[in-house]
C-alpha cells in the first residue's frame, strides 16, 4: 500500500530567480534543480556525496546537493553552474579559464569544480597552489589530471584581483 508523500511549500533564490515550489519532504536538493526547475547543470554522479560532481553553493558555501533535502534550502540563496556567468552572457573568468586552461575534458565533473572554486575565490583572492589542491580535493575527475584545473583557477584569481591574465 502507498503511504501520502508529505509534501512542504519552500521559497528559495537560484541563481538570483525566486522560486516558490511544492516538493516532497524528502526529496533531495539536485532532484529538485534538475527536475523541479530544469537546471540539469548540477550533476549527479555517485549519489553520496564522494565525487563532489552535485556541488552547489547554498547561501555562499559548497553543498553536495545529492546529500541536501531540497526542503533544507527553504529560505536559501543557491547558485548553481546555470548561474555563474555574467548576466550579459560572459564567461565569469573562472570559467573563461577553464576554457584557456583546456581544464575540462568530458565537462561531468565541471559544474561542481566551479562552484566549489567559486567559494574558495571569494573567500581567498590569492589562493596559492596548495590552497587550490586542498579545495578541490573533494572533488573526483577521471579526465583532467587536475593540472589545468589548478592553472585556471590561480589565473581566474589573478584576473579577478584586477592582474592581468597571464599567457598560455
Amino acid at each position: 500500500m502507498n503511504e501520502p508523500v508529505d509534501m512542504r511549500t519552500i521559497s528559495v533564490k537560484v541563481n538570483g530567480v525566486e522560486h516558490r515550489r511544492t516538493a516532497p519532504v524528502r526529496m533531495l536538493l539536485s532532484d529538485f534543480l534538475r527536475h523541479e526547475l530544469r537546471l540539469t547543470g548540477t550533476h549527479v554522479g555517485c549519489e553520496h556525496g564522494v565525487c563532489g560532481a552535485c556541488t552547489v553553493l547554498v547561501d555562499g558555501r559548497s553543498a553536495r546537493a545529492c546529500l541536501m533535502l531540497a526542503v533544507q534550502s527553504d529560505g536559501c540563496e543557491i547558485l548553481t553552474i546555470e548561474g555563474i556567468a555574467n548576466a550579459d552572457g560572459t564567461l565569469h573568468p573562472l570559467q573563461d579559464a577553464f576554457q584557456r586552461h583546456h581544464a575540462l575534458q568530458c565537462g561531468f565533473c565541471t559544474p561542481g569544480m566551479l562552484t566549489t572554486l567559486m567559494e574558495l575565490l571569494a573567500d581567498n583572492p590569492s589562493p596559492t597552489e596548495e590552497d587550490v589542491k586542498i579545495t578541490i580535493s573533494g572533488n573526483l575527475c577521471r579526465c583532467t589530471g587536475y593540472a589545468g584545473i589548478v592553472k585556471a583557477a590561480l589565473d581566474a584569481a589573478a584576473v579577478l584581483r584586477g592582474e592581468k591574465a597571464p599567457e598560455i
